[in-house]
């Protein structure tokens, strides 16, 4: 058993096949899929698609490079909106350098309304950081201080410091598709200091397809891939981390249900 803990399921790239998707999932053994909200104005959306397939759940948030288009989400619309049973996690938000769609300070204010939400809600932080570590860095230390909450910095293509620090303020690390391409040698360094309990893996689907499908379209069925690779760099066997993540996302979504067969 395998979970993808993070995709976007509502993206337009999957609306003409989403079934076939998800069921190729399951039959990969994938028997959970986070799908994220990047706009909290388009939440209604997300929840239509988690509600529609049993095996599939959300986030809700907005993400950093949307964060000027939604500056008036609040801390309180966040927790409001997560009460419904299929949200299990607040995000994605961060911070993203990359682009300068949103300003930093824009970004920023978003993403400590994100962390008030995760700390009053005990649900996991789905942490966005790109090209930003030292801001990041401070941000993350600095709420940590007012009072932990739980997060996972996904996707993770960020330096060694930051998933140190990270780890070290309660984090998780999760790795998508990156990992397993050729020139990722000092991602998959960072991946073998992870603790073993802090681990996950997802795809960030329909975007960073892992070897053998990098440059197409990325889905859910494919977060196997990434795993066996992740298993490879970190000399365990593919079973024996899938059933180490799986283990760790539904401690750390844990208001999300296990398959009552697992």
């Amino acid at each position: 058993m395998l979970v993808d803990s993070h995709c976007h399921l509502d993206f337009p790239d999957f609306a003409e096949e989403r079934d076939a998707i998800v069921q190729r999932a399951l039959d990969a053994g994938v028997r959970r899929m986070v799908t994220i909200s990047t706009r909290v104005r388009r939440f209604a959306q997300i929840l239509e698609i988690a509600e529609s397939y049993d095996q599939v759940y959300c986030s809700v948030g907005t993400h950093p490079n949307n964060a000027h288009e939604e500056p008036d989400v609040t801390a309180e619309e966040l927790i409001r909106l997560s009460g419904h049973p299929k949200v299990v996690a607040i995000g994605e938000a961060g911070l993203d350098y990359h682009y300068d769609y949103a300003s930093p300070d824009v970004q920023a204010r978003s993403f400590r309304a994100h962390i008030e939400a995760a700390r009053q809600t005990g649900l996991p932080l789905v942490i966005h950081a790109r090209s930003a570590d030292a801001d990041m860095a401070d941000i993350l230390t600095e709420e940590t201080g007012k009072g932990a909450f739980p997060f996972i910095l996904h996707c993770f293509s960020s330096g060694k410091e930051l998933a140190e620090i990270g780890i070290a303020l309660g984090g998780y690390v999760s790795f998508s598709g990156i990992l397993t391409f050729k020139n990722s040698i000092e991602l998959r360094d960072i991946a073998r200091i992870v603790p073993r309990d802090r681990l996950l893996v997802e795809t960030d689907a329909p975007y960073l397809a892992p070897v053998p499908y990098r440059g197409k379209r990325n889905e859910p069925s494919f977060v196997r891939h990434t795993a066996a690779v992740l298993a490879e760099t970190i000399g365990i066997e593919a079973d024996e981390l899938a059933a180490i993540t799986t283990e760790n996302v539904f401690r750390l979504f844990s208001k999300m249900p296990k398959p009552t067969d697992a």
